[in-house]
């Protein structure tokens, strides 16, 4: 059975105020299942006292956040940055039927990033009368794929999820971004958020700072209440977004972006998109 509404509005004050975004945008708050399926990395921890510590990593694709209950998020683009700059290792990966996982040691102090990184082309057509689709990297379409199929459509997908751990003092090194597709530049450092506190984002594609990008902000646990409680913003012309985080949690921050910027000429279409996890302290 359901709690009056009264009740509830009194156990969940916070769920009817989305966030206070600086910008003063419009922002709209979505219902429960308005955006199914979203992947996401979740570290057991993102800042440590000190270095010489593990960190474990879930890694999931599901319509409640934070929880396994769909499929696994697969491990193929996975890469670990040291605060140097230098590719670290991830241990122990195993992937389940619900989520993939692995292990992390945060050999040394400064900022660390986990990224899942993915780049390839998706083309759909009818063959026989019948329809066909395929994945593969650019090399494979030209082999695999007829160029004069019928009603051949080719995208190129994008895809970036990241998690950043912080050992000791904050670091800036794999902060700094690649130039190639959808990326987050913070300027507010990911591991310095502190509820009540704003918190400052600048997005670029390919390199440039992106305005007009909507931004979809979601606090973890929303199996639990009745709204998504999510905010949509707007990037402004500096490709800048400012939120002010209402309470401490687990965030889940994404965008995406569609255009026809792609690396090969089959591919008619491009989808950018970024994601990432962000815990808020006290």
């Amino acid at each position: 059975m359901n709690p009056p509404a009264k009740e509830t509005a009194m156990r969940f004050p916070l769920m009817a105020a989305v966030l206070a975004v600086a910008l003063a945008l419009p922002i709209v708050t979505l219902p429960i299942g308005a955006v199914a399926h979203r992947a996401w990395l979740l570290p057991s921890a993102t800042v440590l006292s000190g270095a010489d510590q593990w960190v474990t990593v879930d890694a999931a694709v599901s319509n409640d956040l934070f929880f396994f209950e769909h499929n696994p998020l697969r491990l193929d683009g996975l890469s670990v940055t040291a605060p140097d700059g230098s590719p670290a290792a991830a241990e122990n990966t195993a992937t389940g039927r619900y989520r993939s996982t692995f292990d992390v040691k945060i050999a040394r102090p400064g900022t660390w990033k986990i990224a899942v990184v993915t780049d390839g082309l998706f083309a759909s057509w009818r063959e026989d009368g019948q329809p066909r689709r395929w994945r593969g990297t650019a090399e494979a379409l030209a082999r695999e794929v007829p160029e004069n199929a019928e009603n051949l459509r080719v995208t190129q997908s994008q895809g970036r999820l990241e998690a950043f751990v912080t050992a000791g003092k904050p670091t800036d090194g794999v902060l700094q971004p690649t130039g190639k597709g959808l990326e987050l530049m913070p300027i507010t450092h990911p591991n310095d958020l502190v509820a009540g506190t704003p918190a400052s984002f600048r997005f670029l594609l390919d390199g440039a700072p992106r305005a007009g990008l909507e931004v979809t902000i979601i606090r973890g646990g929303i199996r639990y209440r009745d709204n998504l409680g999510a905010l949509t913003a707007t990037t402004d012309a500096e490709g800048a977004v400012s939120v002010t985080w209402p309470e401490p949690g687990m965030y889940w921050i994404e965008a995406s972006v569609r255009d026809d910027r792609t690396a090969t000429a089959r591919a008619k279409e491009r989808r950018a998109s970024y994601a990432a996890t962000l815990e808020v302290l006290p």
